[in-house]
């Protein structure tokens, strides 16, 4: 392993951040090509078109490579999260915004690089640590708009439902990703007609 250089710039500038971006994509590409251990930092700097060097510029590892993709993951949806709780009628906000979250997680693509990220997940701890930590975060977020929505409606914050709630709800986008790979030809339009039906029914259950 090549050890992380000295930054000769501001990790946090614009240039950076466009560079950080420019190995994540080609990361991502890699790891739903060959998979997580196949890939290279080599490979990865071709599909770039930087040097590997410049790679490690930017990352130390692949795990810091996924741990960047993970928190890259998490932000926007932590912000789709805050940005519902703006929402003059969250669950109104909630159920529309079924319609992204179905095309998002049906993406063949996307789906299989998260499924390969899951898979290293369960066979490396550091990895695990990573995933787990962002879900949480995740999880956190979520719950926090469900308790700002049932407060709104009138409902008693039951921790142990909003949870419930929360593991349901992440359980419904994320079986996604499974059946965009085993069933590439699903009916999008359907599922989403579903999806918001039963958003609806679980946002709406009384205390």
């Amino acid at each position: 392993m090549v050890p992380a250089s000295s930054p000769t710039q501001p990790l946090a500038s614009p240039r950076a951040d466009a560079r950080r971006a420019q190995v994540r994509a080609a990361a991502a590409e890699c790891f739903r090509e060959y998979g997580f251990h196949r890939t290279s930092i080599a490979q990865i700097s071709k599909r770039a078109g930087m040097s590997t060097g410049h790679i490690y510029h930017y990352f130390e590892n692949k795990e810091a490579i996924i741990a960047d993709i993970v928190a890259d993951d998490m932000e926007r949806l932590t912000r789709l999260t805050a940005e519902l709780r703006r929402a003059s009628d969250m669950k109104a906000a909630m159920v529309e915004r079924a319609v992204e979250g179905v095309d998002d997680n049906l993406d063949p693509g996307a789906a299989g690089l998260q499924l390969e990220i899951v898979a290293e997940a369960a066979r490396n701890a550091h990895i695990a640590t990573i995933v787990q930590a962002a879900d949480r975060q995740c999880r956190e977020s979520l719950a926090a708009t469900l308790r700002a929505h049932r407060q709104s409606a009138g409902h008693q914050n039951d921790e142990a439902a909003i949870a419930g709630m929360v593991e349901a709800i992440a359980a419904m986008f994320e079986g996604l990703k499974i059946r965009a790979i085993r069933n590439p030809d699903i009916d999008r339009d359907a599922v989403v007609r579903v999806f918001r039906r039963m958003l609806g029914d679980l946002l709406g259950q009384p205390d």
